[in-house]
């Protein structure tokens, strides 16, 4: 090998490249199976009834089922089970159109009316449109679900648009929809802070924090060993801590740190 010195520095620049270049390994390393959803795009949209007061899969406090909340599905909620990246972030939801209804429905644009929801709970990757994984959309060929916590005491009744008199049934059960992340200040929960944070009787089995914008819940599962949603995927978040190609990358940076310094 050819070593190069440059004036002033005493030291290898052969090497000194070999020691950058594989921390830059090393991060493409730990990232290669991170899904992360985009911040805006598509989604379906489901509901199920959530009563007052429940204690969902994040442990949010028992206030927040007061305001609009929902369930996110595994992929991007981050883990199999109790809590996940996902838990605590808050999206703006809009129904478009519904795709099941024969002919499908697509209401007038004056009937559509978004809604920002805060996730507090897991739609497992057994439940209906909660199925996709990294490598592929549930059946409506979106990559996530939010599950509706509806009827809800903070959500109007009309919230999804209708035609009885046409389809002679006014609950669709699934929307094409479209999302976007925002911060939860734009949540209806923010100005009561009963409504924010985790129930403190649980300790460390409850993960829900006010925001995700500086705090992001770790995986339960990744944290359990147990599978992570789909396949390897960590969902929302970076978990580095017992990810085995991470700990390969930080032997090799050992192995060859004492070549650089020296």
């Amino acid at each position: 090998m050819r070593v190069v010195h440059v004036a002033g520095k005493g030291r290898p620049t052969s090497f000194h490249s070999l020691f950058i270049s594989l921390i830059f390994i090393g991060v493409k390393i730990v990232s290669a199976d991170v899904w992360h959803p985009p911040s805006n795009g598509f989604a379906t949209i489901t509901h199920y009834t959530l009563p007052l007061d429940y204690i969902a899969s994040c442990g949010c406090s028992a206030k927040s089922t007061h305001y609009p909340t929902a369930a996110l599905s595994s992929l991007a909620f981050g883990s199999t089970q109790v809590f996940g990246p996902g838990c605590g972030a808050c999206y703006k939801l809009k129904p478009l159109n519904t795709f099941l209804s024969n002919p499908p429905f697509f209401p007038p644009e004056n009937e559509l009316r978004d809604i920002v929801v805060k996730v507090i709970d897991l739609c497992p990757t057994w439940s209906p449109w909660c199925e996709a994984t990294a490598d592929e959309p549930n059946k409506a060929g979106h990559y996530l679900n939010f599950d509706l916590a509806f009827p809800s005491t903070s959500i109007p009744e009309d919230f999804f648009p209708s035609n009885e008199s046409y389809y002679g049934y006014r609950d669709f059960g699934v929307w094409n929809a479209s999302y976007e992340a925002v911060h939860c200040s734009n949540w209806e929960g923010w100005e009561d802070p009963a409504a924010l944070g985790s129930v403190t009787n649980l300790g460390d089995s409850v993960c829900c924090p006010n925001d995700v914008s500086n705090v992001m819940c770790p995986s339960f599962s990744e944290q359990h060993g147990d599978p992570v949603p789909p396949t390897g995927s960590q969902g929302m978040g970076i978990i580095l801590t017992t990810d085995y190609r991470y700990t390969f990358g930080l032997m090799l940076l050992a192995a060859f740190i004492p070549m650089v310094v020296l």
